[in-house]
């Protein structure tokens, strides 16, 4: 049986880009892997020069003949971006690159721990969905904790490790531009569906230039009335959270109250024919996330009461 394959995406945290890759490669079904590698390009020459760190990093993984190496994956294939695509760019013309040439695609970003199960569980459930086309994504991470529920549907994307389908991405997603276009014919209770009632307040993304992915693909789900597959137990773990391009942690402040290994354990899946969203873990989910998910200590607390005086 043929494997998904892998898009990974990088930039200049070499350390990060080893961890995701060691993590990657004790995975079950790492050698039956083929991985593409997108390596944003620098913006000045400090930036050059980390970026050509992290490439020679990703360089390591891959099998060289030559010198008799042998890799762990499959194969691994590094694309060098010419230039600084930044973020968006480089994601989204990657994953499209590889929806060239398979129906199916597991996206990670250079900071995710993976379970060495990770895998075996985004085949299995990117196979099982495969022709249920309201699932539209599958997620690799989740801000529950639920023993007793190994997987559940949700509005909501994850985009800390995650899969899609070539018909579910090439005939819903759509970069916006501006907020106007990218809320256009939505209406106030949808805006608030969207926003979980004011506990997620993911909409403030739409005034980042340009408009982070992630919200466009949470947008385009929604309209579509699609679901996302998302397991009760996570299978990553973001490492990066204190250097994030649209994320940001100081430990002194706040902790991210999710932040916690990958489970040791397989996921069992199964087919659901008419999924549906669980509403007691959807109101679970409004309650986690509020805040992001972040926690302040008694310094964060303090803080934050001043920086919210000073806006208002």
């Amino acid at each position: 049986m043929k494997r998904s394959p892998v898009a990974l995406f990088v930039y200049n945290r070499a350390d990060n880009t080893r961890q995701t890759l060691l993590a990657l490669a004790r995975n079950t079904l790492a050698r039956e892997t083929e991985v593409y590698v997108f390596s944003d390009g620098g913006r000045d020459k400090a930036s050059w020069a980390l970026v050509h760190e992290v490439r020679e990093v990703v360089r390591g993984f891959a099998s060289s003949p030559e010198n008799g190496r042998e890799g762990p994956f499959r194969s691994l294939v590094l694309i060098e971006r010419p230039e600084n695509f930044y973020l968006e760019r480089n994601i989204t013309e990657g994953i499209a690159q590889v929806l060239t040439d398979y129906d199916r695609v597991i996206v990670l970003e250079d900071d995710i721990i993976t379970s060495p199960y990770y895998l075996q569980y985004m085949n299995q459930a990117l196979d099982l969905y495969r022709d249920v086309p309201r699932v539209m994504h599958v997620a690799g991470f989740t801000n529950l904790s639920l023993p007793l529920v190994p997987f559940y549907f949700t509005p909501h994307m994850s985009g800390w490790g995650w899969g899609t389908w070539r018909d579910r991405w090439n005939g819903h997603f759509r970069h916006y531009r501006t907020r106007e276009e990218a809320l256009e014919g939505l209406t106030d209770d949808d805006l608030r569906r969207i926003q979980y009632y004011g506990a997620f307040h993911c909409l403030g993304s739409l005034d980042k230039r340009p408009i982070p992915w992630d919200i466009c693909w949470e947008l385009a789900i929604y309209r579509a009335g699609g679901l996302c597959l998302t397991p009760g137990q996570t299978m990553v773990r973001n490492i990066g959270l204190s250097q994030g391009t649209h994320f940001r942690s100081w430990s002194l402040l706040q902790r991210y109250e999710f932040d916690r290994p990958p489970s040791p354990a397989p996921l069992p899946l199964t087919r659901v024919g008419r999924p549906e969203v669980n509403p007691i873990i959807e109101a679970q989910f409004a309650q986690a996330i509020t805040d992001w998910g972040i926690r302040y200590t008694t310094l964060g607390k303090i803080v934050r009461y001043f920086y919210k005086k000073l806006k208002a």
